[in-house]
């Protein structure tokens, strides 16, 4: 058996199966079959082959029996006598063709047939000669906006997909520029974005306004000093090149059309794919500038999102969770769960200040925390072996705590500051501060900044010592990833969430952009084993605290409710919580 086939090989396999059956022209219920099957897998946080070894592949949703027998197939065999037919009568080489914008399955199969084209360089050549045009359904609009989907193609894959928050920070500045004009209804961020994935592809704006105000509305996109180049310009879509490579498409609808748009491009394909058959089984059919009755041929207008859903028959469904999953028969039967919302954190539980490598005063962060709402903050400067972080000697940990006792009697309860310290848990898995100092904090939360790149094994005891000692209550950012710099550590995570859920240690959500750690599978991972939450921001400077939102949308990815998250409470319950 081959053990290194995991959840995401199988997943990218049948996503392979579904385009090129797709291509072949196979029944779309057949198509969409494997590509159920392909999302469920890649948020299946059990091993597989353990899953396999207890035959229960089929607990996986998505995953009936013709489908667990493919799995287990590949799994004994190490391949698919399904897909060694299915491509030596479709080439797999066509896959690369579906990745050029304006090239879908029935185009693929028709080039190839026709022109024989199978590569994203023939098609290149054939459309640079003008053979494309020739074809029907083609012509030379579709050969010029397929010329352009190879060059945004090339353009993709010289660079790796952009953080969340970089994509975030340029969408604040469109929203806010194109929000200004008189005749702009809605302006809003769609796709993976609005999705709040942890990275992006691309970027798409939506903007619902008035006809009058369309040219306007493309000129200020275009002149937007981040711009570096406008690849296309037309009357309801504008692609542009960010600078630093980002891409950016601008769409316009109709205020009136503006629910199904924003639904249909907020994604993702397979959510979109699901709520079409729904639509067809109403007698409905749904794109992304109407809900269409099939009988009378008569178009139904959306204004608003809500509107979609109700028509359908579904609760409405938060972006975040709109994969294509349980979601869709969970709002047909009105049963989603109340997500966990920013405005539901009392408390921020990191933070640091001048006395390690913060920015600002306790005294600052307090009162940023106070106008945001909390009731309590965690101070967590540096312990002492954190050199470079200017970590604090119990000396001067000790001076600090006279500080937060002055700040608190200023409060007077309107804002409680709690002692505590981001202790660093050495190599060998002990503590940087001695017990007796230690159990003098409010709250004591643990964090491994330095070898990382441990043997797998003593990375995991090392983990698991650190959560199992009696004094520490969270740890914190615990893979270390750091987008762009470092990734996830090589570590038995099934083994240390289970010590989590075992000791009872909160495991942190941090909402820093950086490093949106923990992802969002390994949170549902974590939750699936018993453990609960704190979220924090990890916040250095001031404006560092309005980050909670990445992290209260990480948690919400992974269908986190209010109740999963200790700091979501009152500070007397999660106190009460912490000491148990």
């Amino acid at each position: 058996m081959r053990r290194e086939i995991d959840a995401d090989f199988l997943a990218n396999l049948f996503d392979r199966i579904a385009i090129l059956l797709e291509i072949k022209g196979e029944n779309p219920f057949k198509v969409n079959a494997y590509r159920r099957a392909a999302e469920n897998l890649r948020r299946e946080t059990r091993d597989i082959v353990e899953l396999y070894k207890e035959g229960k592949l089929t607990e996986i949703p998505g995953v009936g029996k013709a489908i667990a027998q493919k799995i287990t197939e590949i799994l004994e065999n190490g391949k698919l006598e399904f897909y060694d037919k299915l491509t030596a009568e479709i080439p797999e080489r066509l896959l690369s063709l579906y990745e050029v914008p304006e090239m879908g399955p029935k185009r693929i199969k028709l080039v190839w047939e026709k022109l024989g084209i199978d590569s994203v360089e023939k098609l290149e050549k054939a459309a640079l000669e003008g053979t494309l045009r020739s074809l029907p359904g083609f012509g030379p609009k579709i050969e010029s906006k397929i010329l352009e989907g190879i060059m945004a193609l090339k353009e993709r894959r010289l660079v790796s997909r952009y953080p969340l928050g970089e994509g975030w920070d340029l969408s604040r500045i469109i929203v806010n520029r194109l929000g200004e004009f008189e005749g702009v209804v809605f302006v809003s961020p769609a796709g993976s974005l609005r999705r709040m994935k942890e990275t992006i592809g691309d970027l798409d704006i939506l903007v619902a306004a008035e006809k009058d105000a369309t040219n306007k509305i493309i000129k200020a996109f275009t002149d937007l000093e981040i711009v570096e180049e406008v690849l296309l310009s037309g009357p309801t879509k504008t692609s542009i090149r960010f600078k630093g490579g980002l891409q950016g498409d601008l769409r316009i609808v109709e205020p009136s059309r503006w629910g199904t748009a924003l639904q249909y491009f907020t994604g993702s394909q397979q959510h979109n794919i699901s709520l079409r058959e729904i639509a067809l089984k109403k007698n409905l059919s749904l794109s992304e500038y109407a809900l269409t009755d099939k009988i009378n041929n008569k178009e139904i207008l959306c204004s608003s999102e809500e509107e979609v859903y109700e028509k359908l028959g579904m609760s409405w469904i938060p972006p975040e969770i709109r994969e294509g999953t349980i979601e869709i028969n969970l709002a047909l039967e009105g049963k989603l769960p109340r997500l966990v919302e920013v405005g539901d954190i009392e408390g921020d539980l990191q933070m640091h200040s001048t006395w390690s490598d913060g920015k600002r005063s306790i005294k600052e962060m307090a009162e940023k925390a106070y106008a945001l709402g909390r009731s309590y903050i965690l101070i967590t400067d540096h312990s002492q072996g954190l050199g470079i972080a200017g970590g604090l000697s119990i000396g001067r940990l000790m001076d600090q705590w006279h500080e937060i006792d002055e700040l608190n009697e200023i409060f007077e309860g309107k804002l409680v500051i709690l002692k505590g310290a981001e202790v660093e848990v050495r190599t060998d898995g002990t503590l940087d501060y001695p017990d007796e100092v230690l159990e003098r904090l409010d709250v004591v939360v643990a964090a491994l900044h330095s070898n990382l790149r441990q043997d797998r094994g003593q990375l995991t005891e090392r983990y698991i010592k650190a959560i199992s000692h009696p004094l520490v209550h969270i740890l914190a950012h615990p893979s270390g990833r750091l987008f762009g710099v470092r990734e996830e550590a090589n570590a038995d995570w099934e083994r240390i969430f289970k010590a989590a859920a075992s000791s009872g240690t909160l495991l942190e959500i941090n909402a820093h952009p950086s490093r949106l750690d923990l992802s969002e599978k390994k949170i549902r991972q974590a939750f699936n084993l018993g453990c609960k939450f704190v979220i924090s921001t990890d916040a250095h400077d001031i404006h560092e605290q309005e980050y909670m939102f990445f992290g209260v949308a990480q948690a919400r990815r992974a269908w986190l409710k209010r109740s999963d998250v200790a700091n979501a409470q009152p500070l007397k319950s999660f106190l009460e919580q912490i000491k148990r």
